[in-house]
């Protein structure tokens, strides 16, 4: 919030040495669609009217260095804030970035603004007078939730924005009008470069309480079919109507990742990333298993069919590793095993400490208790759910909530037994592991004493 106050206090300074130089300086994009919703947010941009290029430099030099970004056209960096000219852009090649674009400062601001791509996100504020700048009725569309294109004539030619209409729609629960739902679906998407796909895809799913709302408007636009077939195949995917009153395997999916969407607080970024994909890719396998046995609609072994599902959308998502975090690893465990919470609360004999402190080894159990919880609950009709509490509890009281037990045994202890490093002390630290895991080595001293026991052939 300090940020997003200093930010705006520089642009009102800004604004205010543009002025007596004969310009204006409008606040743009993003913040003010947020201002008028009444939600905080950080992308404040500047736009500048009337000023050429070099003039602007020079007057934002009082605050600063000042980075230039661009060739063609030209915005300017200064105490992290965005101030650009207005631009022209013209379609010269596919993709995100085939466009030629020049600065123009002679622009009028409806002009400026018809390159946006929603009337929502096309709207200007002036920071010194508080007056805004609507000309293509972004504010009407805003209070009654819709989302239209601002020309149809060249919305089409940037197809990042049919995948923008998907995240907008999730995050301001937004319908989307019929002109503005036919380009969409009439603009190709094989252009699209797999960092900017999944830059959408993250908003959907992390900025929305109800990503459902994005997920359904997906499939509407032929989205899902297109880029997703994986995905695709879960719509019309039969289950259970006893234990799926609601639907098929897409319907299920879209209230899962509702679901899980209202238990990712509290979790660090990569984290909810991992929850949030694993909630949408959780059953993807089930329409490779999904069959009538004994009369009954049954996805036996759903959990490992999807795994490698799951990687190839992990692969066109690129999506490894955030902030160090092993996402990938965690949307695998969640996929493969986020039957096992009920399964195992269920299970005829008591499930083994042993077993709980090996799953940890393999998925975050914090992660993969909320998972179960929000596949449990993604379903129409009423179940007990409470199998994610008895979950949680035990693996508190084991300790193993975010990863296995640290090893008792080290290979220093059995370099002082006489060891070398070798294959043969790898062999005894995972023996005596295994035996950690299964509570019968509790301290160091007890590691050791299993560790001679192997080493005489008494183990």
């Amino acid at each position: 919030m300090e940020t997003q106050v200093d930010s705006l206090s520089l642009a009102r300074a800004i604004a205010e040495q543009v002025r007596a130089c004969g310009g204006r300086a409008l606040v743009v994009g993003g913040f003010v669609r947020d201002a008028l919703l009444g939600h905080p947010s950080k992308d404040l941009d500047v736009e500048v009217f009337g000023l050429p290029a070099a003039e602007l430099k020079t007057l934002l030099g009082q605050w600063g260095a000042v980075n230039t970004v661009g060739e063609s056209f030209t915005v300017f960096k200064v105490q992290g804030l965005d101030v650009s000219l207005p631009r022209r852009e013209s379609k010269v090649g596919r993709g995100h970035r085939g466009f030629e674009v020049h600065g123009d400062p002679s622009l009028p601001f409806a002009e400026a603004a018809r390159r946006r791509d929603f009337t929502i996100n096309a709207m200007g504020w002036d920071p010194l007078t508080g007056e805004y700048l609507d000309p293509h009725g972004g504010r009407d569309d805003l209070a009654q939730r819709v989302l239209r294109m601002v020309d149809g004539r060249t919305f089409g030619e940037d197809s990042l924005r049919v995948l923008r209409a998907l995240q907008l729609a999730s995050r301001f629960e937004c319908s989307v009008d019929p002109g503005t739902r036919d380009v969409c679906r009439a603009t190709p998407l094989d252009d699209l470069a797999a960092e900017r796909v999944w830059g959408e895809v993250e908003k959907l799913l992390l900025r929305a309480a109800r990503p459902s709302i994005g997920l359904h408007l997906a499939r509407d636009l032929d989205v899902v079919s297109r880029l997703w077939p994986a995905l695709e195949a879960l719509a019309g995917c039969p289950q259970d109507p006893e234990w799926h009153p609601e639907g098929d395997v897409w319907t299920h999916t879209c209230m899962v990742v509702d679901q899980a969407a209202s238990r990712k607080e509290g979790f660090l970024y990569p984290e909810q990333v991992s929850l949030m994909v694993g909630a949408l890719l959780h059953d993807i396998g089930k329409p490779l298993v999904t069959a009538v046995i004994d009369g009954r609609i049954r996805s036996p072994g759903h959990e490992g069919e999807g795994v490698p599902l799951a990687t190839g959308l992990l692969d066109a998502w690129q999506l490894h590793t955030l902030d160090g975090y092993p996402v990938r690893a965690q949307v695998l465990g969640l996929v493969a095993w986020h039957m096992l919470p009920g399964s195992w609360s269920k299970a005829a004999e008591p499930v083994s400490d042993g077993a709980f402190r090996r799953l940890a080894r393999k998925v975050d159990m914090v992660l993969l208790a909320r998972l179960a919880e929000s596949d449990c609950n993604g379903r129409s009709g009423t179940f007990d759910c409470s199998f994610g509490q008895w979950f949680l509890d035990r693996v508190e009281a084991l300790g193993v909530e975010h990863a296995p037990p640290a090893p008792l045994l080290l290979g220093r202890h059995l370099i002082a037994l006489g060891v070398a490093p070798g294959p043969r002390m790898g062999d005894i630290l995972r023996d005596v592991y295994e035996q950690q895991l299964d509570g019968v080595v509790a301290t160091v001293e007890d590691a050791q004493v299993a560790a001679r026991a192997i080493l005489s052939g008494n183990a």
